[in-house]
């Protein structure tokens, strides 16, 4: 259970496509459900402060909208249904912030991509999220003057970067917001407040036009309740359907990995993802404890990363070095040293880094590992020891969603329990392109796991 002392603010909205059902025969208005979640925002926002920007007028113009089409039985994708969007994607007319102080007052000309396709597939955009500065921290912490909470506990961090998304959808704000994830940017979120997130394969939700961050490595995806959910906005990003299994899942062979390369994970954290193994065992699949190598993600993860930061927003150092968090500063700094022969070999690495993942994928179809180290931790005060282990206070925490990014390879946060009232998160990873196959483990899963049940218990 929480602590006594503090209230809980988790609520989970009715899921997505469960909505979609009532629009459709009239049961509920599109107008009247954005009404509600924005009376709920308004009630609950000075606690969480996940949002950078409210959309009302655009919101119920849009639920009026949809309504107009159930009526005339001629509904999109996404028709109705209301959306919280992170603060790093361009929404054209409004602020975007970047989670920076230097972009506070900088109004898009235009949708990105993925904008544009949720707003052509019928999405209600209720506003959105607080992020870190640029993406660049896995934690929410920012100079906008948001101090973004996690619901499960609001001294908690909800994560990063797409913290303000995660706390959006676990506050019960939406059933479904728009996140990033470059190096973990969904999944850690949605670990720690208890959601499923969706990192795609690289290059299957492009967002042309769109923030430039992480560009090697950072996919548009999804954080929702449910996977049905994420299954549907997928389609939407994706442009291409996600089919479910017709017959089931076939007997799978999942290789799972107790930690990556021997980094400490706090023993909660280790029996939650434990009990999924055991779970997936008992589903019929093969389950195998396997210690791979996944050394070498971080001699292609820093300098491209580095190289990029320095040529987006090097020139922040001379012009505006004030409006920055540390962490900004910090990441400008090293890239000053970044050299184009340290970015080549960058991306040779990166080549040979795939290379070695994909080649475990043809011993197994899916890998299961620990989300992130370690329960929802203070805000401000990242761990310095695991399990009785001193950690790197830039990895320590996070060290097993970076080198999927690297990778280029599908990866899922799946809830699957609760320590003194946080939530617990496992992960699964497919190969490249098998976005609809761990959708559908992942949805399997769902049904044994029961998601629900851990948030009913906060």
């Amino acid at each position: 259970m929480l602590n006594s002392n503090l209230q809980s603010l988790v609520e989970t909205t009715m899921p997505a496509w469960q909505m979609m059902q009532k629009f459709q025969t009239q049961q509920q208005s599109a107008v009247e459900v954005a009404t509600a979640l924005l009376e709920r925002i308004e009630e609950k926002e000075e606690r969480i402060q996940a949002m950078t920007l409210l959309t009302p007028e655009l919101a119920l113009r849009q639920a009026r909208a949809a309504d107009s089409n159930y009526k005339a039985g001629t509904p999109r994708a996404l028709e109705g249904v209301p959306i919280t969007l992170k603060d790093t994607f361009d929404l054209a007319g409004y602020v975007t912030t970047k989670g920076s102080r230097v972009f506070k007052e900088h109004h898009a000309l235009e949708h990105s991509g993925v904008i544009r396709r949720l707003y052509d597939a019928g999405a209600v955009f209720l506003g959105k999220t607080n992020t870190a500065e640029f993406g660049q921290s896995a934690t929410c912490e920012n100079k906008l003057g948001l101090v973004t909470a996690n619901p499960w506990d609001t001294e908690k961090t909800p994560g990063g970067s797409s913290g303000g998304a995660a706390s959006s959808v676990a506050s019960g704000y939406a059933p479904i917001a728009l996140g990033a994830d470059g190096g973990g940017s969904i999944r850690i979120p949605a670990a720690m407040t208890g959601l499923f997130g969706f990192k795609p394969s690289y290059g299957l939700c492009p967002d042309e036009g769109g923030f430039r961050a992480m560009s090697d490595f950072a996919c548009a995806g999804p954080l929702t309740n449910c996977v049905a959910d994420a299954r549907l906005f997928l389609s939407v990003l994706a442009e291409r359907e996600f089919h479910r299994a017709p017959d089931g899942l076939k007997m799978l062979r999942i290789g799972y990995c107790e930690s990556l390369d021997g980094q400490p994970v706090e023993p909660a954290v280790q029996a939650a993802v434990k009990h999924v193994a055991t779970v997936l065992s008992r589903m019929g699949h093969q389950v195998d404890i396997i210690t791979p190598s996944f050394t070498g993600w971080e001699q292609s993860f820093g300098p491209l990363v580095l190289a990029e930061e320095w040529r987006e927003r090097g020139h922040f150092l001379t012009y505006c070095e004030s409006e920055l968090t540390d962490y900004e500063i910090a990441s400008l700094q090293a890239a000053k040293a970044v050299t184009p022969e340290q970015v080549f070999e960058a991306r040779k690495k990166q080549l040979e880094y795939r290379a070695k993942v994909a080649q475990l994928f043809e011993s197994y179809d899916f890998l299961l590992t620990p989300t992130v180290a370690t329960p929802a931790f203070t805000i401000g005060e990242r761990p310095k020891f695991i399990d009785n282990t001193k950690v790197s206070r830039l990895w320590g925490a996070f060290p097993f969603t970076s080198p999927f990014n690297v990778a280029g390879v599908p990866a899922a946060a799946i809830p699957c329990g609760v320590s003194d009232g946080l939530p617990l998160s496992a992960q699964l990873v497919g190969a490249y392109h098998s976005d609809e196959s761990l959708l559908n483990l992942c949805e399997a899963l769902e049904q044994e796991l029961n998601f629900q049940t851990y948030r009913e218990g906060a």
